[in-house]
Parts: C-alpha cells; structure tokens; sequence
C-alpha cells in the first residue's frame, strides 16, 4: 500500500520496483540496496519504491536458497560448465578472506554462473512487475464514481 501513496507518476514509480525486483533476484547480496537505489536514481525513476521491492523481495520469497541454487545450475548450463557434484563450503579463517585466491578461486567461480542464471528470472519478474505496479498505481489514483 505504500507504494499507491508515493507522490510521483505511475511510471516512475513502476520502473523503481522493476528495478528492485530485478536486484533482487540478481546474486550480489551487499549490494542490492545500494545498486537499485544508484540505478533508480540515474533512470530518474522513484528511488524509495525501488528500496521497498528490493527489501520486500527478500523478506517475502522465502524460497530464495533453492531460487538462488537453481539461477546458479541454469547459468552454469548456458556458459557449458558442469556444476560440482556437490558443493564444499569450506571453512575460512579471517586471516584468509584478506587474500585475493580466495576471491579468485572460490567466489568469482560461483558468482558468474549464478549472475548469468539469475538474468533468466530477474528480466522477466522486472517486466512482469512494472506492467503489475502501473497498472494497480493508475487504478488506485482514478477517481471512482460513487453509485
């Protein structure tokens, strides 16, 4: 409902939840606030709408582990890489994480093909979201005849 009470056109507000839905299905965990609010802000689209869809996407989709594991095997299929049978987390000390290897030969390998996987999701729902958001915006605002 707070999204029918911002003071600004259905467009704009509309393209800031496409953006944040988008954001949200995207792996980059720290940075999805920041990211659809930077991206809102130089679209010059509603930047307060694009932080409720990225946060709401997260808290409401309870979901998003097996989401997040599927984008991850859909990405490793479109770039060719065969997924690991099963995955390792390994244990890092603290000393570990101020090396780069570490973002080299764990993270950056299993970041691509989940971003990758996670366009085939976050495209579409972005889509979806914007038409959905006008759409229920527009009709909020149209005064109603009273019988």
């Amino acid at each position: 409902m707070t999204l029918m009470t911002i003071a600004d056109t259905p467009h704009s507000i509309a393209l800031g939840s496409a953006i944040g839905i988008f954001f949200g299905f995207t792996p980059l965990y720290p940075l999805k606030t920041i990211l659809s609010i930077a991206i809102a802000w130089v679209l010059r689209c509603n930047k307060i709408a694009a932080a409720i869809a990225v946060t709401l996407h997260d808290a409401l989709i309870f979901a998003m582990p097996a989401i997040y594991f599927a984008e991850y095997k859909l990405g490793c299929w479109v770039l060719g890489r065969t997924p690991p049978h099963r995955i390792r987390f390994s244990l890092f000390a603290l000393h570990d994480y101020l090396h780069w290897h570490v973002f080299s030969r764990v993270v950056w390998p299993t970041f691509w093909p989940a971003f990758v996987g996670s366009l085939f999701l976050a495209i579409p729902s972005a889509i979806i979201i914007y038409f959905l958001i006008r759409m229920l915006v527009s009709r909020a605002r149209t005064p109603q005849k009273s019988v």
